[in-house]
């Protein structure tokens, strides 16, 4: 595997990686959990989640202007606590969440491939053909910088364009009418904290404006452009997300969004142009999730290599030849296929979004207690960052809990597990002077 080297990442490119793993994810594999939570107010609560990501956003935008780095986020924990347990233990749920973004993107693959054919929605060929691409992004990262961003690139331009044909072709069929995608009285059958954990997933749709940071040194001007590639990659996001949610609102009753979930642009596609609409989204989807999980595994392997450079994560050879990177890629596809076997797409993505929260707000605290006036940032937008997070993550693990308690005893568990673990290992790594002035 190359080296990744310094410049090597244009603006463009860092869009694309950018872009590349929140609409491979997002808008294929949420809307219907999101449509599952909010009933016809889901678009709004694409709009909603844009928001809060974009408060979110202002920290790693200051952040990355002053510290650009290869460890991104690893490297703003570190600027933010030191070398402590918070700042791994916090690190890890970033690259664990990461890697669930790419199980669940691997998983949306397969549930697409499989409109094609006439296959049971139980069969094990959506878990299976998840794996398949995991696999092959795998060896197609083991080929360096220069092939992602080119293969990134070119898939970004025709998933973008795609979608864009879908969402433009589907509002024309509707007449331009937003009155049927709007909806004009709210039900009742949806508590607030039903809205507000929507709000939670709509956010996980935008979390991949993240993997940005991960690839710092690699980013030509980093200093600038990695703010700009945020920022940019969070507004096409959101324009897009809230064209695809009232097309799939202006086609679909609610019940037959939730029916769909796993596949509902899909569904969507069928009422207005045929099986030819069906084949021509299904090809849109397989582009986006292979670029999703492509530009994802990318950026997590540079995350989880400093990491590892830094000491601040157990690393160990296995035997295997070659340098840091490539094991981290190992690492990264095999626990990815083990959840992409294991789990289903909506507890796929409820996990992740409750590690991506916590880890958010990790972030958001360091950077206002310690970092706030070196990096300039306002402390009322990192403080409201912060009210946002917790007021969707609390109503996520609420709405989870009266729902689906295994998430929630899956996820405290993993959590437990990742704070000691890191915990001790740290511990094992100081010398005895340092144990002795602790």
């Amino acid at each position: 595997m190359s080296e990744y080297k310094k410049n090597s990442l244009t603006l463009t490119g860092a869009v694309s990686l950018g872009t590349g793993v929140m609409i491979g994810a997002a808008i294929f594999a949420l809307v219907g959990q999101v449509a599952e939570l909010s009933g016809s107010l889901f678009p709004v609560a694409f709009v909603g989640g844009a928001i809060i990501a974009a408060f979110s956003s202002y920290a790693y935008v200051k952040m990355s202007d002053a510290y650009p780095s290869a460890g991104g986020i690893a490297m703003y924990l570190t600027k933010a606590y030191g070398k402590t347990t918070i700042t791994a233990s916090s690190a890890l749920l970033m690259a664990f969440a990461m890697v669930i973004n790419q199980s669940l993107t691997a998983r949306t693959f397969g549930s697409y491939t499989l409109q094609l054919f006439d296959v049971s929605e139980n069969s094990y060929w959506a878990p299976a053909l998840g794996v398949a691409l995991l696999l092959t992004v795998f060896l197609i990262n083991i080929a360096g910088n220069k092939t992602i961003q080119k293969t990134s690139f070119i898939m970004a331009l025709v998933k973008i364009g795609g979608i864009a044909v879908f969402a433009i072709g589907g509002l024309w069929a509707a007449g331009f009418s937003l009155g049927e995608a709007v909806p004009s009285h709210i039900s009742g059958e949806y508590s607030i904290a039903d809205y507000l954990g929507a709000l939670a997933l709509a956010v996980l749709a935008y979390a991949g404006f993240t993997t940005i940071t991960n690839s710092g040194e690699e980013i030509n001007k980093p200093h600038k452009n990695v703010g700009r590639a945020i920022i940019i990659s969070l507004a096409i996001c959101a324009i897009i997300y809230l064209m695809v949610a009232l097309v799939v609102s202006s086609n679909l009753s609610v019940d037959k969004i939730i029916e769909a979930k796993d596949y509902a642009l899909a569904e969507a596609a069928r009422p207005t142009f045929g099986k030819y609409g069906l084949w021509f989204t299904v090809g849109i989807a397989i582009i986006a999730t292979i670029s999703g999980v492509l530009a994802n595994v990318f950026a997590v392997s540079r995350m989880t290599a400093m990491l590892t450079k830094m000491k601040l994560i157990p690393h160990k050879h296995f035997g295997m030849p070659g340098r840091i990177q490539v094991h981290m890629l190992v690492y990264i596809i095999v626990i990815a296929i083990v959840l992409t076997m294991l789990f289903d797409l909506t507890r796929i993505a409820s996990i992740g979004i409750i590690f991506y929260l916590v880890m958010d707000i990790i972030i958001q605290w360091g950077v206002l207690k310690n970092l706030r006036k070196k990096v300039e940032a306002s402390a009322w937008v990192i403080i409201s960052a912060i009210v946002l997070d917790l007021v969707v993550l609390v109503a996520f693990i609420w709405v989870k809990a009266t729902s689906d308690m295994l998430v929630v005893i899956v996820t405290a568990v993993a959590l437990l597990l990742i704070f000691s673990g890191e915990k001790l290992f740290l511990s094992n790594q100081k010398t005895p002077q340092e144990n002795s002035n602790n």
